[in-house]
């Protein structure tokens, strides 16, 4: 039999990048249930004060307020966003999830949950913000000048200016919002706000059975 007299080249060698995604794909479930399975476990070992419940309140509403805000303004793979909470931060809806994560840690006082919260940012969101940076950069050309002037995740006070780049068109959408499915967001944390409160009295009753 004949060989091609044009054979196909072989693929390029992974870079860290790929490599990273491939191994947070991977392990990306197994570490949200060693997370839930670890929250039960913590809840049930000591029950929640309701001083650090309140308190975790100003991480988790300005956490959900952030993704819900940044979910009314991005238009994935159609604009580079600049404006709203991206004229701040070039990644609003990441920082927005570890102020939620932040904030159950401390509902908890579990520094297990805020290690492991913090372990499996690390692994899943490193690879996923250098991925997505590559393809905007190579997408967008004004991608370079807005990375100049506004962070990567800790956000500027003021909002940036970005010179000469036609991206960031308009304000808070609603209809984008409800397109991103933002919402989902709220209806989780409202959920394990509830399991703060009534989980760990409702697995005592259920463990002590009718008298």
């Amino acid at each position: 039999m004949s060989q091609p007299s044009n054979p196909l080249p072989p693929p390029p060698p992974e870079d860290w990048i790929a490599r990273w995604q491939r191994l947070a794909r991977r392990i990306r479930v197994p570490l949200g249930f060693l997370s839930a399975a670890l929250y039960l476990f913590e809840l049930w070992r000591r029950a929640p004060r309701p001083a650090a419940v309140a308190w975790s309140l100003a991480l988790v509403l300005p956490g959900l307020w952030l993704r819900g805000y940044a979910a009314g303004y991005v238009k994935k793979n159609r604009e580079l966003t600049i404006t709203g909470p991206y004229a701040h931060t070039r990644n609003p809806l990441y920082l927005g999830s570890m102020l939620i994560a932040a904030g159950f840690a401390l509902a908890l006082l579990s520094w297990p949950v805020a290690l492991l919260l913090a372990l499996g940012f690390g692994v899943i969101y490193i690879p996923v913000i250098a991925s997505e940076e590559r393809f905007l950069r190579a997408t967008f050309p004004g991608f370079d000048g807005y990375c100049r002037v506004v962070p990567r995740l800790i956000p500027r006070l003021t909002p940036a200016r970005i010179p000469g780049s036609a991206g960031g068109s308009g304000a808070f959408s609603f209809s984008l919002y409800l397109r991103h499915r933002e919402y989902n967001a709220a209806m989780g944390a409202t959920l394990l706000y509830l399991s703060l409160l009534l989980l760990r009295p409702g697995l005592a009753a259920l463990a002590h059975g009718p008298r």
